[in-house]
């Protein structure tokens, strides 16, 4: 087996209508204009899903964080506290920034740009 690539990543979501507020009007991220719960992250899609919907009991993917590559984690960050969204911090690696926050749902979203080479 060869994977190519990851293809879209499950976003669960109790509120889509709300979840899709905030990763179109405040992420700014590419609706798929045939899929609205669908969203573009430069290679990857996010899926937006309501596990109720499913069978599946809710749980929200705090655990594990989507890392969203920008060009200036200190700019993006300030844009989108001025949206409103609230950080819960953030990390220089040695390598790399991140900013962390979360969507309206609680799932883990980090702000990340390397800078270096792995070391």
């Amino acid at each position: 087996m060869n994977i190519e690539r990851v293809d879209f990543v499950d976003v669960p979501s109790r509120d889509i209508e709300r979840s899709i507020a905030f990763y179109r009007d405040v992420l700014e991220l590419p609706q798929n204009p045939y899929e609205p719960t669908e969203f573009e992250a430069g290679n990857v899609t996010l899926a937006l899903w309501r596990p109720e919907d499913q069978g599946v009991e809710f749980s929200s993917g705090a655990s594990h964080g989507i890392a969203l590559r920008v060009a200036d984690v200190a700019a993006a960050r300030a844009e989108l506290e001025a949206k409103g969204v609230e950080f819960i911090g953030e990390r220089d690696s040695g390598v790399c920034n991140m900013a962390f926050f979360t969507d309206p749902d609680g799932n883990s979203l980090i702000l990340h740009r390397r800078y270096a080479p792995h070391g």
